[in-house]
């Protein structure tokens, strides 16, 4: 599943308000971030995680490997901070389109 633009300008304006719910440290993308990650998105659909102590390149690596590993969608990236996007399939609390 893609995002169309407009899809990610909605879910851009609904994220602008959130605070970051995990953070990835020192020690990168270890299973307990997967799983709080995952966590998060099940109960909330949209979210942002913050990146500490890794460079650009670790972090665009991160990034694609937390989304695959919990089947999101990235929405928007600034800086250290993420935003995840994954629909409920039975309860879907936030509009993307």
């Amino acid at each position: 599943m893609n995002l169309s633009e407009r899809q990610r300008k909605v879910l851009r304006r609904h994220a602008h308000t959130l605070k970051p719910v995990v953070i990835v440290g020192r020690h990168g993308l270890t299973d307990a971030v997967v799983a709080a990650t995952d966590e998060a998105l099940e109960r909330h659909e949209l979210v942002k995680i913050r990146f500490a102590g890794c460079d650009r390149t670790e972090r665009d690596r991160l990034v694609r490997e937390l989304a695959r590993r919990t089947q999101s969608l990235p929405v928007q990236r600034v800086g250290f901070v993420l935003t995840l996007y994954r629909r409920h399939p039975k309860r879907p609390r936030v509009p993307s389109s």
